[in-house]
């Protein structure tokens, strides 16, 4: 059922801004934004328009405008295929939305709310991810080609996604928000491409990162215990201070023309050939 929810836009905001309070005040619970925000209510479960009446906005924009459709609620919509490259999507809720072939090339998504979304194949070439929560995503085959993504992608799928060159580091110069960074705990990443990729610290523990591609990545600093690399690429991958400790590190290309391999912490601890 779609909802009109003008007179509810403010409760919503409110309660967005009362979740950001609360992060910015617990530094250590940084990108847990869940527990403050009640995602059963109208604001993160339902919609306020319609695919037509959003393709019908689309349609009006105007050469050099932007559709601005910030805070906005689209959950649940099936937005396949569309074209939103002149959208602004901040802190815009799209939980359980249909994004698959997308387009959302440099799009900002800072702030957005997409639990359990399906973003299968959509393109997000430069696109901005700052504090976005996309756990329990679908993003099979995404591209995120030079985008900026510190989201939390935990237990998402993003097999064969594409990350080359994009920037998914700690942020450090924010640290009053906590760490924010790319959190990919327990995702699927097989057969990802983090080709020439920043994945300085990192959050991929227990991540499924079997025959990804890392060649040229900065892994430095980064979070493995537990995930499974057998079968990476890591030809001039940095390794330098990240934990390995009980990653399984079986049949690696390249591993002998890795980066600081050897300075990986807790190397002995990790499951090796």
């Amino acid at each position: 059922m779609v909802l009109k929810l003008i007179d509810r836009q403010r409760p919503a905001l409110l309660a967005m801004t009362l979740a950001l309070s609360m992060w910015a005040a617990a530094p250590l619970q940084a990108q847990d934004m869940m527990r403050h925000v009640d995602l059963s209510s109208p604001a993160f479960s339902q919609s306020e328009m319609t695919r037509a009446e959003l393709e019908k906005q689309l349609a009006g924009i105007k050469d050099g405008e932007t559709l601005d459709l910030s805070a906005k609620a689209l959950n649940g919509l099936d937005l396949s295929g569309l074209d939103l490259r002149r959208v602004n999507l901040q802190s815009a809720r799209l939980n359980n939305t249909n994004l698959r072939n997308a387009n959302l090339d440099g799009v900002v998504l800072d702030q957005a709310w997409a639990l359990k979304a399906d973003l299968s194949e959509a393109s997000l070439k430069g696109a901005h991810l700052f504090m976005t929560q996309l756990i329990g995503a679908k993003l099979d085959g995404a591209n995120f080609e030079g985008a900026r993504v510190a989201a939390d992608m935990s237990r998402a799928s993003l097999r064969g996604a594409n990350f080359m060159g994009a920037d998914l580091s700690a942020d450090m110069t924010n640290q009053s928000m906590g760490l924010m960074r790319g959190v990919f705990a327990s995702a699927d990443l097989s057969g990802a491409s983090f080709k020439n990729a920043n994945l300085a610290r990192v959050q991929m523990e227990f991540a499924d990162l079997s025959g990804a591609d890392f060649t040229g990545a900065d892994l430095s600093g980064s979070e493995l215990a537990g995930a499974t690399l057998t079968g990476a690429t890591v030809v001039e991958a940095n390794f330098a201070g990240a934990d390995v400790n009980s990653a399984k590190l079986f049949k690696l290309e390249g591993a002998d023309k890795a980066l600081n391999f050897s300075n990986a912490k807790n190397l002995d601890r990790a499951f090796r050939d």
